[in-house]
C-alpha cells in the first residue's frame, strides 16, 4: 500500500506538520495516528501503520514528526529525542488529527511506541481531537510536558512491559504510578502488561522484541479501536 504525502497545518513553531496516509481519506470514517519511536518516521513505523490500517479497515497516518530526518542508530536518535521540541510534537499530532476530521473522518484514534507512546497520552491530555489512545510503553516526562490526566476524557488502552528499565519514563514504577493516577481520575481505561521488556513490539529490534507480547497486545489495540473509532 503507497502512502500519500501531507501536510497538516501545526501551531508547532517549525510550521505544518509532513505525515504520510495509509488509505483513502475520502471513504474512510475512521482513522488511526500511529506515532513514531525515537527513530523517527522510518520505515518499520509506516510499516506498523499498514499493518494497523489492514487489521482495523481504517486510514492511518504517521506525522513526521523530525521534519525527514531518520535515525539510523541509538546515539543519533537520542539526539534527536533530546532535541525535540514536546508540546510542538503534540501540536503537530493534534493537527494531524485535525486536519483528518476536516476531510470527513468522524473519529480519530493515537496509538505511538516509546516517544510515540508518551506523546499519544499527551495528545489526549491537552487537546480534544483525538477520540482514544492505546499508548505502548511511554509516560509523558514532566520536564518535556505538563500533563493534568484529570483532563482526560476519552478511552484509553495502555500496553507496558513488566521488565521495562526506562525510569523515569516506562519502568514499571512509572506505569504503576500512572495507572493509580487514571483509577483516581475515573479516566476510562485497559491497563496491560506484559513478560517483556521496552521496546516488546519492536520487530527491527532483536534484544527486545517478545513476539507473544507483541501478538497479544496488536490483538487487544485491534479490538480496542473497533470498539471506539466504529461504533
Amino acid at each position: 500500500m503507497a502512502s500519500t504525502v501531507i501536510e497538516a497545518p501545526s501551531e508547532n513553531p517549525l510550521g505544518p506538520c509532513p505525515a504520510f496516509v495509509f488509505g483513502d481519506v475520502s471513504t474512510a470514517e475512521a482513522a488511526i495516528i500511529v506515532i513514531q519511536e525515537w527513530w523517527g518516521a522510518n520505515q518499520n513505523i509506516k510499516d506498523v501503520a499498514k499493518l494497523i490500517g489492514e487489521k482495523t479497515n481504517c486510514v492511518t497516518l504517521v506525522p513526521d514528526l523530525y521534519r525527514g530526518k531518520v535515525a539510523l542508530d541509538r546515539e543519533t536518535a537520542g539526539h534527536y529525542s533530546k532535541d525535540l521540541n514536546w508540546p510542538g510534537a503534540v501540536q503537530d499530532v493534534d493537527a494531524c488529527a485535525r486536519y483528518l476530521k476536516s476531510k470527513g473522518i468522524k473519529k480519530v484514534g493515537a496509538t505511538g511506541f516509546c516517544q510515540g507512546g508518551a506523546l499519544s497520552i499527551a495528545v489526549v491530555t491537552l487537546y480534544d481531537s483525538v477520540d482514544a489512545a492505546a499508548p505502548f510503553y511511554g509516560i509523558p516526562r514532566p520536564a518535556n510536558l505538563t500533563c493534568d490526566y484529570s483532563n482526560i476524557k476519552v478511552p484509553l488502552q495502555c500496553h507496558f512491559g513488566e521488565k521495562d528499565q526506562a525510569v523515569g519514563f516506562s519502568s514499571k514504577a512509572d506505569y504503576e504510578a500512572f495507572q493509580a493516577k487514571l483509577k483516581e481520575y475515573k479516566v476510562p481505561h485497559e491497563f496491560y502488561t506484559y513478560d517483556a521488556g521496552h521496546a516488546f513490539a519492536n520487530k527491527n529490534n532483536k534484544e527486545s522484541f517478545n513476539e507473544e507480547a507483541y501478538n497479544l497486545s496488536f490483538s487487544r489495540m485491534f479490538e480496542f479501536f473497533e470498539k471506539h473509532l466504529k461504533n
